[in-house]
């Protein structure tokens, strides 16, 4: 695929409008580019390896993936740093100097830092109906390794490294990150990881299932826009639908699995992208998806 022409985004900026604009507008540390039905997040602090560093970060964040999801022509989300590193965790000069994402003068409060802070960042990452693509193109440490956990598919340049290193600065995942990574890659290489906090390579991750593709560091964003593009191409509303499935049969069981996919398929009987989808089949051309 050719090279990515920045020009040809258009760029949002966080807003309640979330309305696309032609000026270079961004956030302190989430910028948003558009192209076609692929919206890209780049987390955009690479002097500091794109690590979270406030409650602003977090706060940003949530409401770049409220007003990305509430966006209803968009089929697939590329989550991506800027810089060298995809995201190095929690930002530790900050917690060390008594703000950031970590610690406050009493444990009530620490506790509330976390549950409205990252925790909350999780939380909109995980329940985001938009199928999700992470291009790991460096570090992906802490709480940056548990971003592109949250993700769906996570494509990897080979200079990315992955740890669950919390424990290795006297911390527990304090993100979920206990209950994220095992279902991504299983209790035994997920207790792996956290007991040891051991920085593992990107051919590692790919043999624990961590990446599902290792890429050459110069073509992972094109080949991450090409997988999400290529997502994007089917009927977004039953894009979203399945992507819904697939999260809830992570947690429920198989009756209520089949319950609720019941109640999908009757909604996504009723979409005109299936009628399409049917009639195309039937005359034995492509189909032309409008997302309706």
């Amino acid at each position: 695929m050719a090279g990515i022409d920045p020009g040809q985004f258009a760029i949002l900026a966080v807003s309640s409008s979330w309305a696309a604009t032609s000026d270079p507008l961004m956030s302190a540390y989430v910028e948003v580019h558009r192209q076609g039905r692929v919206a890209t997040l780049t987390l955009n602090r690479p002097e500091r390896r794109n690590a979270i560093a406030s409650q602003q970060d977090c706060d940003e964040l949530v409401a770049a993936l409220a007003g990305l999801q509430a966006d209803e022509s968009l089929g697939c989300l590329l989550l991506t740093g800027a810089g060298s590193a995809f995201c190095a965790g929690g930002d530790l000069k900050a917690m060390q100097a008594g703000g950031g994402i970590g610690a406050r003068d009493t444990p009530e409060a620490t506790r509330r830092n976390y549950r409205d802070g990252v925790q909350q960042v999780i939380r909109a990452l995980w329940e985001c109906e938009l199928p999700m693509v992470a291009a790991v193109n460096g570090a992906a440490i802490g709480l940056g390794c548990d971003l592109a956990a949250c993700c769906d598919l996570r494509l990897a340049g080979r200079s990315a490294r992955f740890a669950s290193s919390f424990i290795q600065i006297g911390l527990v995942p304090g993100d979920g990150g206990a209950w994220i990574l095992p279902r991504v890659i299983g209790l035994p290489a997920a207790s792996e990881l956290m007991l040891t906090g051991r920085t593992v390579t990107a051919d590692t991750a790919l043999s624990i299932g961590l990446v599902s593709r290792v890429v050459d560091d110069a073509t992972l964003m094109d080949e991450a826009l090409q997988l999400a593009e290529e997502i994007a191409a089917q009927p977004l509303k039953t894009l979203r639908l399945t992507k819904r499935l697939l999260r809830e049969g992570q947690q429920l069981p198989l009756s209520a699995v089949l319950e609720l996919s019941a109640a999908f398929q009757a909604l996504a009987h009723q979409t005109a992208d299936h009628q399409e989808a049917v009639a195309a089949f039937i005359d034995k051309r492509p189909p032309v998806f409008t997302g309706h």
